[in-house]
């Protein structure tokens, strides 16, 4: 398989998923509905670059001898779970509260370097996604991979992550989905939160196993 066929492979099965429903696409939409699109975008940035950690771990081998490690992977899936039953539950408890009222998640007025640690820690609260990685490197970069293929990844990777998630933020940033969502913020917000509950609880739930 050529270098070009590699890279192509690889970040075709990432794109796909990346754009699949989760923590992810449910911070960055609502960061965007909430506060501003700089400050969306400022967190699909944190998403590329907790991305471009992952990817780069998962080269190395690290994310390898991590998931091979029961008791540490267990404690990252747990810890992973508790943050997302904690972003959930701050989303849930602001949902009949007014935009940037103190104690929502996500107030109006949250900045830029706050969206993007938030856009980064919830990247890399799902272990899951270094599955995915060490997953996706295994079956499609073989070891005679030339080596710049290999220092290109994480970049690209993280240009992807950064780029999907770049696209959702100008999406939600726009008049027209924040019109709607100040017509049902109550119901909005309890469904997201709903989400990222369940998406935590079942971290949780799997990790007990």
């Amino acid at each position: 398989m050529s270098s070009a066929l590699i890279l192509a492979a690889v970040l075709g099965t990432l794109l796909v998923g990346a754009m699949s429903p989760g923590p992810s696409f449910v911070l960055i939409s609502r960061i965007a509905l909430e506060s501003s699109r700089r400050s969306a975008l400022a967190g699909a940035l944190g998403m590329g670059l907790g991305a471009a950690l992952f990817a780069s771990l998962a080269l190395l081998g690290l994310t390898a001898i991590i998931l091979s490690v029961e008791w540490l992977y267990r404690l990252l899936r747990i810890a992973g779970g508790l943050y997302l039953l904690y972003l959930g539950w701050r989303i849930w408890r602001g949902a009949s509260r007014p935009l940037g009222a103190a104690g929502t998640a996500i107030p109006t007025a949250t900045q830029p370097r706050r969206a993007f640690l938030l856009g980064l820690f919830t990247q890399l609260s799902n272990p899951k996604t270094a599955v995915v990685y060490v997953s996706v490197f295994a079956s499609l970069v073989p070891p005679s991979t030339p080596s710049w293929v290999l220092l290109a990844l994480p970049p690209l990777v993280m240009a992807l992550e950064a780029g999907w998630y770049a696209i959702v933020a100008l999406a939600f940033s726009a008049q027209r989905p924040q019109t709607l969502y100040l017509r049902a913020k109550g119901k909005i917000d309890r469904c997201m939160g709903a989400l990222l509950g369940l998406l935590g609880g079942r971290l949780l739930s799997d990790s007990a196993r």
